[in-house]
This record gives C-alpha cells, structure tokens and sequence, in this order.
C-alpha cells in the first residue's frame, strides 16, 4: 500500500499508538518532500505512487527520496517505540 502512496494502511498503527507513529511518519514525509525537492523531482500526476514512475522527472532520485524518506520515519519510530515494549 505504501508504495502507491495509499496512507490507509497505517491507520491501524496510528490509531494504536498516535503519539509516537504519527510524528515519525510526519518527519519521514517530510524528509522525503525535501529531498525530492531538492533533487528537482517533478511529477506530472498528482497521484499514483510508484504506478506514475514514467511521469516523474528524475527517477531515481525521486525513489532515493522515498527510500531516505521511509528510512528516517523507520530509525525515529524504533527509537520511539524501543522503550514502549516493555
């Protein structure tokens, strides 16, 4: 789901736990529109996730943002959450 950029997957871990899976996700998003700004990405749908790759201008940066992006939200929600386990 989440590489067609549908979010509804998440609503079970959110609603679950919103103080420490919202925000890593907000940050990880955000890392990632950065960096794809940044990288100069454009895309010509407005949607679609990985299904538009052929509209998106610079490619491979763009899933290196997404990667990046996935990563930090990834690393901060297991900071988050190592502790919450127990």
């Amino acid at each position: 789901m989440g590489l067609s950029f549908i979010t509804e997957g998440a609503i079970p871990f959110a609603a679950q736990d919103p103080l420490r899976v919202i925000p890593s996700c907000a940050i990880g998003a955000a890392v990632a529109g950065g960096l794809s700004m940044a990288f100069g990405c454009t895309l010509r749908a407005p949607h679609g996730g990985m299904f538009v790759l052929p509209t998106i201008g610079n490619p491979f940066m763009y899933l290196a943002a997404v990667a990046v992006g996935s990563a930090v939200g990834c690393v901060i929600l297991g900071f988050l959450k190592k502790d919450a386990a127990s």
